[in-house]
């Protein structure tokens, strides 16, 4: 069993789960985002079963997904981005490495579909 992997941000669960949704939804949106590393990694396992959801087409899928980000960033997903991986069975996103942020020196990347 893996217990203690998931990254916590230095947040409690409703502060990480509002953090996820934020970025997922700015992924849907806009198809890349630039973030920290460390984010961008654990968006990654978090956008992939979002997708794979979306593919089934289903409304307890739809459902599943409203529970998760907003109506607005589920429809897009639907209907624009799920059916682009029809054919692939994972690995939805990329991450690419930025280097370094000037203020802090936070590690950066940018995180954006594939395809």
């Amino acid at each position: 069993m893996r217990r203690g992997k998931q990254r916590k941000f230095g947040r409690v669960s409703g502060q990480r789960t509002v953090l996820y949704r934020a970025l997922t939804t700015a992924l849907i949106e806009h198809g890349k985002i630039k973030t920290t590393e460390a984010k961008a990694k654990s968006l990654s396992g978090h956008m992939d079963k979002m997708v794979t959801i979306a593919k089934k087409q289903t409304l307890a899928g739809r459902r599943l997904l409203l529970g998760h980000i907003g109506e607005k960033a589920v429809k897009k997903l639907m209907a624009e981005v799920a059916p682009k991986f029809e054919s692939r069975n994972g690995g939805y996103t990329r991450t690419v490495k930025l280097g370094q942020r000037r203020s802090d020196g936070a590690p950066m990347a940018l995180i954006e579909f594939t395809k």
